[in-house]
């Protein structure tokens, strides 16, 4: 995960970043959890699955939103949200039993953090002033703990 610029201490920057961690690490729980027991890999799914969701929503209901108004970025918000929705998609299909597309699903969920951290999140603490973060924090929901 990121740090080299300092993003994550802007309070809802370094809790995604933070949630980022804890999803990856769902994922390799999930990785493993494949080829075992069909109960195993419902559990693992479950697991990243009430992480991820309420994650997305929070980026996108926050940080996304408020980001996606700035003509500059509201395309790659899109592009985000769309693969946050792509990213759901497959998750529900290893659950149901697609195990064979794991390791792409790794890939792009592994791209996709990297494109916030390493992109939107620090142009973000670029381009927002107080103000901003203000609006982002208002419009966030709390985390939820699953």
């Amino acid at each position: 995960m990121c740090s080299y610029c300092g993003c994550e201490s802007v309070t809802v920057i370094g809790r995604f970043m933070a949630e980022h961690e804890e999803v990856v690490n769902a994922c390799g729980e999930l990785r493993r959890s494949c080829g075992r027991r069909p109960t195993d890999v419902t559990r693992a799914a479950d697991h990243l699955r009430a992480l991820l969701r309420p994650h997305t929503d929070a980026e996108e209901m926050g940080l996304f939103a408020v980001l996606g108004q700035d003509p500059e970025f509201t395309e790659h918000v899109r592009t985000l949200c769309a693969e946050h929705a792509a990213l759901d998609a497959a998750l529900d299909r290893i659950a149901a039993g697609a195990h064979e597309e794991m390791s792409a699903f790794e890939r792009a969920l592994r791209r996709h953090i990297d494109r916030e951290e390493n992109g939107l999140f620090p142009a973000a603490a670029i381009r927002f002033a107080g103000p901003e973060w203000d609006l982002v924090v208002s419009m966030t929901p709390p985390a939820s703990v699953p």
